[in-house]
């Protein structure tokens, strides 16, 4: 994932590691060119062939700030939303935030980024809905995070590292746990050095906005997702794999 949020768990790893869309590296996943990939939790959810990494996520309790859908109408009136291509996990997270106020409308693959201000509905990820959302724009914004904490009081899991199942992967795994560590230790530089944005904005999003710990309450999250994942008949789904 090429995206700032994904900064600190690939702190020392980035000569090794392929930086591509969580979508784009669930289908290198998915056809076994990877060993492991910071993907989508829905990945993981909805196919029954990876583990997942104990204690390491990207995670927010409320306000994520770059997950949204950005609306010029009310919730109830939406008939399509366009779409992040980029996603899985933030559309299927939005389906079941509107299926549980009983929206079901259409969603749309989005054709470009520049048309995402001219739409009525638009979900975008990452750091084009900082972007977005830092611009001037006649849109109001729901916020997935905000939203799914107010339904579950619960923290929300959007990104994990999925390991291939049936590889010898000890090492792989060290190695990504070191990381994680290396990032948060160095966070600090990465918050200064960093590209996007201002570095103001980057440590109120990494110091409030965001987290990388995969806890209990994490995985109680994960768990509640794939209840209402199958509830709205979105999977099937598969129980999560934790692995240390």
């Amino acid at each position: 994932m090429h995206y700032l949020n994904a900064a600190p768990l690939t702190r020392g790893l980035e000569s090794e590691i392929i930086f591509a869309t969580p979508a784009k590296l669930a289908e290198l996943l998915r056809r076994d060119e990877l060993d492991a990939a910071l993907v989508s939790v829905t990945e993981v959810l909805l196919h029954d062939r990876y583990d997942i990494l104990d204690g390491v996520a990207i995670a927010s309790l409320g306000e994520v700030y770059s997950v949204l859908l950005a609306h010029r109408q009310p919730l109830a009136e939406a008939r399509e939303i366009f779409c992040d291509t980029a996603s899985l996990t933030s559309v299927n997270l939005l389906k079941v935030l509107l299926a549980e106020r009983g929206l079901q409308p259409e969603f749309k693959p989005l054709e470009n980024y520049a048309a995402a201000s001219d739409k009525d509905f638009v979900l975008l990820i990452g750091d084009r809905a900082i972007e977005f959302q830092r611009a001037p724009h006649a849109h109001e914004i729901f916020d997935l995070g905000s939203a799914w904490l107010e339904l579950t009081r619960l923290p929300f899991v959007y990104a994990v590292w999925a390991l291939r199942r049936g590889i010898v992967n000890r090492e792989l795994r060290r190695e990504l746990n070191e990381a994680k560590l290396f990032g948060l230790e160095t966070l600090e530089s990465i918050i200064e050095t960093r590209a996007e944005f201002d570095a103001d904005f980057r440590r109120d999003y990494f110091e409030w906005h965001i987290h990388f710990h995969l806890g209990e309450d994490e995985k109680r999250a994960i768990a509640k997702f794939s209840e209402l994942l199958a509830k709205h008949q979105l999977g099937p789904v598969f129980p999560p794999k934790y692995v240390a």
